[in-house]
């Protein structure tokens, strides 16, 4: 890791820690490494979300039965 780490306490299922464990040997990176890697991706997404939310802040808002409607419109469900 190329960023200076903090040690922390998580709290993770037995079920969750064991999976972690048997990746983090499959692909000889360290359980820190996986978790790090999978918060940033999580929080990446997040941003992006955010992102779209921003850009489509100014489009008119419609109602659910509309929207339904507009999907079925256009063969989409």
């Amino acid at each position: 890791m190329g960023t200076r780490s903090r040690r922390t306490t998580i709290y993770l299922s037995s079920e969750l820690l064991k999976a972690l464990k048997v990746k983090a040997v499959e692909t000889s990176r360290p359980v820190s490494e996986l978790v790090n890697d999978a918060v940033r991706e999580a929080l990446a997404e997040d941003a992006e979300d955010l992102k779209a939310f921003e850009e489509r802040a100014g489009e008119p808002l419609i109602s659910y039965d509309e929207m339904i409607k507009n999907l079925n419109r256009d063969g989409r469900l």
